[in-house]
């Protein structure tokens, strides 16, 4: 009996002790995360390029889920989200001198934030003009960049020139995206950006825009669902095809009654009557695209598809003997 209440009481603790942990908020329960950081850098053009790879995985070994931050000390270079392995990679362009390079992780529901170690990065000086690009939410104010199918988000993207002292005549940045979703677009105001010998290179806290690094507004739209549509088990319209192919026998019956040669001259004519009527019939009903529209509206056209993306921001510019290619990435949530 003793043994039996010890059992009891065991029995009685772990499930209390279940209950205890059911009841803990989502971010209580969230488990430890380690994130690996990884760059390799390149010469391009006399320019240094970075790949910087991330893997995060739990202390349980799972990869993990989320959105992770290129960062340049305090200055964020791109924005990426994990894949299903909870890996991903970012290209940014470095400017000449010394870079202490480091992946943010921002955790997700079962995992906590988390930082990699810091790689020591050296960019070499450019022998040529070049620049830099970097991103600022203004709508919605945060990163990554979330909105409903249907609205736009708007960002900042500033162009920073590196050694344009030395330009002899102006260089003009284009700017373009990739990696949105079906049924978005992205346009930049303005879409080329020039910079002469004397555009800034900084910007005091404060300084007016003159004195600051050129800004392009870069606007990301989705699309909602459009149109109307019928309401659940109201019948739909029948395509033009089964009526057609009711009605294509009957008409050509009639129409070999009325050329036939056979039939009395009082025949033909009612057939070509009948004909006529048929065929306005036809015209003025459900057969008639614009009847169609009229009566059941204009078809119903999809909404951007939810989900994670993450979306390249290029830079492209050419003196005309080299061309200057450099990109940053930020992550669009379209829900």
């Amino acid at each position: 009996m003793r043994g039996m209440n010890r059992r009891v009481l065991r029995l009685d603790w772990v499930a209390a002790l279940g209950m205890a942990l059911a009841m803990l908020p989502a971010g209580a329960q969230q488990i430890a995360s380690e994130t690996a950081f990884n760059v390799e850098t390149r010469d391009l053009s006399g320019r240094t390029q970075a790949t910087a790879s991330v893997a995060v995985t739990g202390i349980d070994g799972l990869p993990a889920s989320g959105i992770v931050s290129i960062d340049d000390g305090s200055r964020q270079l791109a924005q990426v989200a994990l894949d299903r392995e909870g890996k991903a990679a970012a290209v940014v362009a470095l400017a000449a001198g010394e870079h202490s390079l480091r992946a943010v992780y921002a955790g997700d529901a079962s995992h906590r934030a988390s930082t990699s170690l810091s790689s020591d990065v050296t960019g070499v000086a450019a022998p040529t003009p070049s620049f830099t690009l970097s991103l600022a939410a203004v709508a919605p104010s945060t990163l990554p960049l979330s909105v409903t199918a249907g609205q736009a988000g708007t960002l900042a993207v500033t162009i920073t020139p590196e050694d344009n002292a030395a330009l002899t005549s102006p260089m003009f940045v284009t700017l373009s995206c990739s990696g949105l979703p079906s049924l978005s677009s992205c346009a930049f105001t303005p879409e080329s950006i020039e910079i002469l010998p004397t555009t800034p290179a900084s910007c005091a806290a404060g300084a007016p825009v003159s004195s600051c690094p050129p800004v392009s507004s870069m606007l990301i739209q989705t699309q909602g669902v459009g149109g109307a549509s019928a309401a659940p088990g109201a019948p739909q319209p029948r395509g033009n095809s089964v009526v057609w192919a009711i009605a294509l026998p009957g008409m050509l019956g009639i129409g070999g009654l009325a050329w036939g040669g056979r039939g009395k001259r009082w025949q033909q004519r009612l057939a070509l009557v009948v004909l006529l009527g048929l065929v306005t019939m036809l015209g003025t009903t459900a057969c008639n695209p614009r009847y169609s529209y009229e009566h059941h509206g204009p078809p119903v056209t999809p909404a951007t598809p939810s989900g994670t993306f993450n979306v390249t921001v290029t830079g492209q510019s050419s003196n005309g003997v080299t061309s200057i290619s450099n990109t940053t990435t930020l992550v669009l949530t379209v829900q």
